[in-house]
Order: C-alpha cells, then sequence, then structure tokens
C-alpha cells in the first residue's frame, strides 16, 4: 500500500476530490491511503494565521515556514519521506515519474498558496521540486491530485486489471490507438472493420500501426525514442534465444535503454529494477555496468566473464540459469481445466502450496494479477505466474499433487496468457534442476545456449543482505 500525504490550506478539497469513482475504490479497499493534512492547525498564531508579506515588498502574501515545517514533521514522524513541492518551476511530472513515484510506500505532497512558501521551509523539508505545467493554478491542490491520480493507478490493485495500465497512452513511447464502441455507425462514420473481424491478431497489428502513425506526427520526440528502441531490438533479434529478456523487456514498454556498446547494450526494467546486459568482451561489459542506474537491484548476464566481473564488483551469485524461450504462436494444450487467477485473499493457500517463499513478493505479485492456481476439489494444490521482470517463474506443486500433470498444465497456461497479449514467453530454470529442464522441452520452449547469471547488488545498509522484494530464487 501507499499513503499520499497532502499537506494544504484546503484540506476537504483533497478529500472531496479522491473520494470517487476507482481512487475511492482504492482507498476503500486499503490498497492505497490519502491523508489530507490541514496546515492552519499547526500555526503559532492564536488567531490561525499561516501567511504574511514578503520581505522585500512585492504583491500578494506568502506562507509562513513555521506552520508548514511543523506539519510536515507531524507527518514525517522524523522519517525520511519523499516530500515534492508543487510548483511551477519544479521539474516537469511525467509517466517515468509517476512510476518511480509508484515504488514509495509513502509520499508527501506539499500545496502552496497566495505567492508561495517561505523559501527556508521549503530548504528543510522538500526532496523534489515538480510541475504538471507551465501555467499557474491558484494553489497546489489541483496539481497534487492529478499527481496522486497518476501514480495510484500505477500501483498494483487499483486499476483491478494488470494489463490496463499498460495500454494506453504513452505506453511503449506511443501514444493510444483510436478506440470504438457501439454503435456501429454513427452520423454516417463506420467503425473500422478489422475491429469486428474477431482476429485478433490483424487487431493488435492494426492497433500497433495506428499509434505508430499517431504518435509520429503529434508527438515527433516520442516517436524518436520508440525508433531507437527499435533499432536495438532489431539487433538483438539475431540472437533472440540468448537475448529474448531485453528484447522483451523493450517490447512490452516497461524497460529503457541504459547504454548501446557496437552489437552490445544494457537495457533496465523499472519496475523490478533489473539491469539486463549482453555483453561480448569484458571492455564492453565495464562500459556498460559503469552506465547502469544507481537504484539497480538485480542483474541478469550471460557470460562468465560478466558474472566474475559483478562478483569482484561485490554482488553475490544468486543462481546460474538456463534459458527457454517458447517461440510459437499456437497456444498449448492444458489438460488440467481448474485453473484461475489468484487474488490477494488467496495468499494465505498460496503461502502454503509455496513453503512461505517471501511473502511480500508473492502479495505484490498477487495484487498485479500475475499469478495463477490449479485446483482440485476447490483446493489450491499448484500455481505458476510471472515475474515482476516478465518471464515464467513462481512454479510449485503441492507435494500430494505431483505426478499429475499440474506443473505442466500451470506453465501451459500461464503460456497462453502471454500469447494474448503478444508477448514471447521466456523464462529460467536453475541449471541443476533436471526435471523442471525437461518440462520446458516437453512443453516445447527452446534452450539458449548461453549459461546466464542472476546477480543482486548488495544493499546500501547491510552489505550482502537480500532487499526482500525477490523471491528466493528468480527462476
Amino acid at each position: 500500500m501507499i499513503t499520499f500525504h497532502v499537506l494544504t490550506l484546503f484540506p476537504e478539497m483533497i478529500a472531496r476530490g479522491l473520494d470517487a469513482s476507482i481512487l475511492g475504490r482504492a482507498v476503500d479497499q486499503k490498497i492505497i491511503a490519502v491523508n489530507p493534512v490541514d496546515i492552519r492547525e499547526y500555526t503559532d498564531d492564536k488567531h490561525g494565521r499561516v501567511d504574511d508579506t514578503p520581505y522585500g515588498g512585492g504583491a500578494g502574501m506568502l506562507m509562513q515556514a513555521q506552520p508548514v515545517y511543523d506539519a510536515h514533521r507531524a507527518v514525517s514522524g522524523g522519517k525520511q519521506i519523499r516530500t515534492l513541492y508543487v510548483t511551477p518551476q519544479g521539474k516537469r511530472f511525467c509517466q517515468k515519474m509517476a512510476q518511480e513515484l509508484a515504488k514509495e510506500e509513502e509520499l508527501i505532497l506539499l500545496c502552496g498558496h497566495y505567492e508561495g512558501i517561505d523559501e527556508r521551509a521549503l530548504e528543510e523539508v522538500v526532496t523534489d521540486y515538480v510541475s504538471i505545467g507551465d501555467y499557474v493554478l491558484t494553489g497546489g491542490e489541483l496539481a497534487a491530485m492529478v499527481m496522486i491520480d497518476a501514480v495510484a493507478r500505477l500501483v498494483p490493485g487499483v486499476l483491478g486489471n494488470g494489463a490496463s495500465a499498460q495500454e494506453e497512452s504513452f505506453f511503449n513511447d506511443l501514444l493510444e490507438y483510436p478506440q470504438y464502441t457501439r454503435p456501429e455507425i454513427w452520423r454516417g462514420k463506420r467503425v473500422p472493420e478489422v475491429l469486428l473481424s474477431g482476429n485478433h491478431e490483424k487487431i493488435r497489428n492494426w492497433r500497433l500501426e495506428q499509434s505508430r502513425e499517431r504518435t509520429k506526427s503529434r508527438r515527433p520526440d516520442l516517436y524518436g525514442r520508440y525508433q531507437e528502441r527499435q533499432r536495438l531490438m532489431e539487433r538483438l533479434s539475431g540472437d533472440k534465444r540468448n537475448q529474448i529478456p531485453l528484447m522483451e523487456c523493450l517490447a512490452r514498454g516497461q524497460g529503457s535503454i541504459v547504454s548501446v556498446s557496437g552489437e552490445d547494450a544494457a537495457v533496465y526494467h523499472r519496475e523490478s529494477g533489473v539491469c539486463m546486459v549482453k555483453a561480448s568482451s569484458p571492455e564492453s561489459g565495464r562500459f556498460l555496468l559503469s552506465a547502469c542506474p544507481g537504484e539497480t537491484k538485480r542483474y541478469l548476464v550471460g557470460r562468465d566473464f560478466m558474472a566474475q566481473m559483478l562478483k569482484e564488483l561485490g554482488c553475490v551469485e544468486l543462481c546460474r540459469c538456463r534459458q527457454f524461450l517458447y517461440t510459437r504462436k499456437v497456444p498449448l494444450s492444458v489438460p488440467h481445466k481448474e485453473i484461475r487467477k489468484l487474488e490477494p485473499e488467496d495468499l494465505p493457500h498460496l503461502l502454503a502450496v509455496c513453503g512461505g517463499q517471501n511473502r511480500s513478493y508473492l502479495e505484490e505479485r498477487l495484487c498485479s494479477g500475475a499469478v495463477y492456481g490449479a485446483f482440485r476439489q476447490g483446493k489450491l494444490t499448484g500455481c505458476a505466474g510471472i515475474h515482476a521482470w516478465g518471464g515464467l517463474g513462481m512454479l510449485y506443486v503441492a507435494e500430494d499433487a505431483r505426478g499429475n500433470g499440474i506443473g505442466s498444465s500451470l506453465e501451459a497456461y500461464v503460456i497462453n496468457r502471454l500469447l494474448e497479449r503478444g508477448y514471447t514467453p521466456y523464462g529460467h530454470v536453475p541449471a541443476d534442476r533436471e526435471a523442471a529442464l525437461g518440462l520446458q522441452e516437453k512443453l516445447g520452449l527452446y534452450q539458449a545456449g548461453d549459461t546466464f547469471y542472476w546477480l543482486e547488488r548488495p544493499a546500501p545498509a547491510k552489505q550482502g543482505q537480500s532487499r526482500g522484494f525477490w523471491p528466493q530464487n528468480p527462476a
């Protein structure tokens, strides 16, 4: 859950503006929390005054430092909480920033009024100055609500459909395609025939082309970034079996290009904090690693020398894996029929099946709609899902249910879900798990030639300690 603390002179404006529709439901379901804080309650002035004339003269009034500082201190309780001051002078708010902020557990948004806030208070409490556009509002409340809406909808469980946030404007640096609903003909204008065809692949291709054309004409800056990613994906496609994680990260719009060195590249998966590095030489590897973001949590590399290089830098090897991918477009057979997407309330049963594997990670994946369960007579007997970075995994079958084909049905089911979205399913299996390796071949997945390594970057506070967001084993 993420909590938004809003420091404001008009708390009722925040409360009323965010208590309806999707965000209102998310608050009721305790997926997010909104805490409007009245700055006036913290003034030392007996008349409740929070403003005064600015030194040096000038029009208007200025909010005083003391009530703002004390309100912030009361909310933060001495903790370091990221604090955003909404101001036209700030950095431009964008989807990438919203994705970054959605990872926080708490955020404080400070709303100014009048001619602004005494600079001394800002110096004490603000970590980020953020603007929603080059225009001036009467106060910061509307801007704060815009930012809360944009951030909250990225929190797992808020939209209810894990795919919704990925199929809209700005996804993959492309603007959203045109959409239509009933009636089929309105004012002489027909819905495009392809949308009535029922052919999902044709519809997907039509939408992609429409998004490209719309972006090219309306947002050439975004289209340039899209083309850069496409060029890199084309270069990587010559070695698809080995480079599928980087390709899928870019194709699904979940990653950004960190750096390119000839035919090599590093791609950063924002949501999970994974940096995927393709390097053909130690020199190229060192160059690419030096460009990886400071917030990187884990690395996925495909060469022995890269794994050794990261170990020398203090990273801990988590797993030595074989990589598999499913390249056909034909859905797999799923003999076991009692499979469905698991909900957050299924967590206790899921933990029982998984033997208590990393509760917080499984809970996050459940809220993202990325875990599926197999049932027998109403009892959960196995699960499989999609990892935060996009790979297949989390395949567990209860001990008393093994040998009945449940594991293969679960993995086939998840593969089919990925195929429906136009993705290429792939995953990693520890090199010493013979049964799991055999299952991949049985299902028709191809094995990459390289051996792959997962390594974790040590946490700054306690060297070598796991950050807790990850399962004990990434496969």
